[in-house]
């Protein structure tokens, strides 16, 4: 692996230099010595791994011979950005763009002993952990089959996903309908390697963590939350209490303002599509219970930045106790 410098390294080496100068004009000691060596071995290894460095060279992402001997790159690492993500995803493009995504490197890998045989791998930059899990989000389904890989993944026989950092890496098998799963999983370890590390599931997350959340539900919608223009972005999930299924979402606003506005454009709504509404309002907290005219009984509270609430609701009261679970969450990640 080549070393990475970046300038900022770069600046420090001068200073470190310049100060090791100034200091042998006089008596330099050996534990300065020792020191100034010191820092400079720990500068080389922090600076010769790119998923250490400021920021990773997406293109150095892919493995550029192959990721085993049986397994070769057939040509270069494509790179693809806003402009021309559409010619290597046409159709699907439009998807990613509310993510922020950045860039994609793509590789197409061939079996030397059947060069029908290729794995197409794609690693897309998006905008945050929190926007890779989205876009991640979007593909995975409750009868996946997990592996152990990055923040989150799985694996079929003709495909592999994950996400870690703000990267989505999807592999695709091509000319067979399916491969062996360790064959993606050593593709898949090899570019994790090259990616930034120590980095989990989003902290956004945490806020659904009441025991009636379904795992491996929740999603995060860049746009639209539950199909209204009016809920900008927002986390979504599934949860389950006594045989009883219910949708609980949250939308963190910038500001409380922002977070009273939309509250208030739901409500405006409401009141016009004619539903029976009940809004309590008190200085800590609003709240609506109201029939939705696409998801039926709807809780919703306003605290703060947080709107929380829940949706498909047959039992008010059970809902009044997963809100008041989702109140703590929010009242805990907010005072952290």
């Amino acid at each position: 692996m080549h070393a990475y410098s970046s300038p900022r390294a770069s600046l420090v080496c001068c200073r470190l230099r310049l100060c090791a100068g100034w200091i042998s004009s006089g008596r330099r000691s050996l534990v300065v010595t020792t020191i100034i060596a010191f820092v400079f071995t720990l500068l080389i290894i922090m600076t010769s791994n790119p998923a250490r460095a400021a920021e990773v060279s997406i293109q150095k992402i892919l493995p550029a011979q192959g990721f085993t001997e049986e397994w070769v790159i057939d040509g270069k690492v494509e790179l693809y950005d806003k402009d021309t993500l559409f010619n290597h995803i046409n159709g699907e493009a439009e998807l990613y763009f509310p993510y922020g995504f950045d860039a994609l490197a793509s590789a197409n890998y061939i079996n030397r002993k059947n060069q029908d045989l290729s794995i197409v791998a794609d690693v897309y930059r998006m905008a945050s952990v929190l926007d890779a899990f989205g876009i991640y989000a979007n593909y995975r389904k409750a009868n996946n089959s997990w592996v152990t890989i990055g923040a989150e993944g799985f694996a079929s026989g003709s495909q592999l996903m994950f996400y870690q950092d703000r990267y989505f890496v999807r592999l695709q098998v091509s000319g067979e309908t399916n491969l062996p799963q360790d064959t993606l999983l050593a593709c898949a370890s090899t570019i994790s390697q090259n990616l930034p590390v120590g980095v989990g599931p989003p902290k956004e997350l945490d806020v659904l963590k009441i025991p009636a959340l379904v795992p491996k539900s929740e999603r995060y919608l860049a746009q639209g939350l539950l199909g209204y223009a009016f809920f900008r972005r927002g986390m979504i999930a599934d949860a389950l209490v006594q045989d009883e299924k219910m949708q609980i979402f949250v939308i963190h606003e910038d500001t409380e303002a922002e977070a009273r506005r939309t509250f208030d454009q739901y409500h405006t709504y409401l009141k016009a599509e004619g539903q029976g509404i009940q809004l309590t309002e008190n200085a800590a907290r609003r709240l609506i219970i109201a029939v939705d005219p696409l998801y039926g009984g709807v809780q919703m509270e306003q605290s703060g930045r947080y709107i929380a609430g829940l949706v498909r609701i047959k039992n008010n009261s059970l809902a009044e106790r997963l809100l008041d679970e989702l109140h703590k969450r929010i009242s805990a990640d907010a005072g952290s």
